[in-house]
């Protein structure tokens, strides 16, 4: 299993008992007000508004919440602006890190960043460092719950999929960026129950590290998601199944 397919099955084990649910709303919050002033409030008209609505109401964000959310960011030139900044850095053993951020502090957002790295023994660098090591994709989230893996590529390949991962207990449907709306309907279509649908930055490449170096970048990646101004962390390392296990009940 890839890395980036372990550490989200590990996001969403954790989930449910995530107590981070304010922090949480705060990120998809950003997310929707970025999406909502860039392309208009319209969420059937605007794709990329349409994904963060999804995400919103997938970890129960109240209604009222989305809808001010895009209110404030159409309908205020005195609204909060949000700037997307990606920092690109090394974590130990060399693994490489994109870290995501919407800021309206780029300094503060930048000293944040670079003082976690530090402390993890890991270093931030410069812009395109690591970034040609990752490619957008959309990812398309399915529970295993007894479906056949093989069916559900064979659908999601019909549908325009370019790769699916059947290991694990979340079946992952990897697509070009611009067709991740049509597959994901078209596995709705033919009866899947789709856990989530999203735009990610996938490894196209991963290192293999020992149980003590894996710790080390899965701590790295912890406290740089725990930062209020970032968005998504992507690392291209694959995780033993030992520190999976570990990390899936910490």
């Amino acid at each position: 299993m890839s890395g980036h397919s372990k550490w989200s099955q590990i996001k969403r084990q954790k989930g449910a008992n995530d107590a981070k649910r304010g922090a949480l709303f705060t990120k998809i919050g950003r997310e929707i007000a970025i999406a909502a002033r860039a392309g208009g409030g319209d969420a059937e008209a605007n794709y990329k508004l349409r994904l963060a609505v999804e995400k919103a109401r997938s970890v129960n964000m109240p209604a009222e919440t989305i809808k001010r959310a895009i209110e404030r960011a159409i309908g205020s030139a005195d609204a909060e602006q949000f700037e997307e900044i990606v920092y690109e850095g090394y974590g130990p053993g060399g693994v490489a890190i994109l870290v995501e951020t919407a800021t309206d502090n780029r300094n503060r957002t930048a000293a944040e960043v670079r003082s976690i790295f530090t402390k993890a023994g890991g270093q931030l660098a410069g812009t395109g460092a690591v970034a040609w090591q990752f490619e957008p994709r959309g990812v398309v989230a399915i529970m295993r719950d007894g479906q056949d893996p093989d069916e559900v590529a064979l659908t999601a390949i019909d549908a325009g999929a370019d790769d699916v991962d059947t290991e694990g207990d979340v079946l992952e449907v990897y697509t070009n960026p611009v067709d991740l709306e049509a597959v994901r309907r078209s596995l709705e279509a033919a009866g899947y129950s789709v856990e989530s649908a999203e735009l990610a930055m996938r490894p196209t490449s991963t290192i293999a590290l020992d149980v003590s170096a894996a710790r080390q970048n899965l701590r790295l990646i912890e406290s740089l998601e725990d930062l209020e101004d970032v968005q998504r962390v992507s690392a291209n390392f694959d995780i033993p199944d030992e520190v999976m296990a570990e990390a899936a009940t910490a």
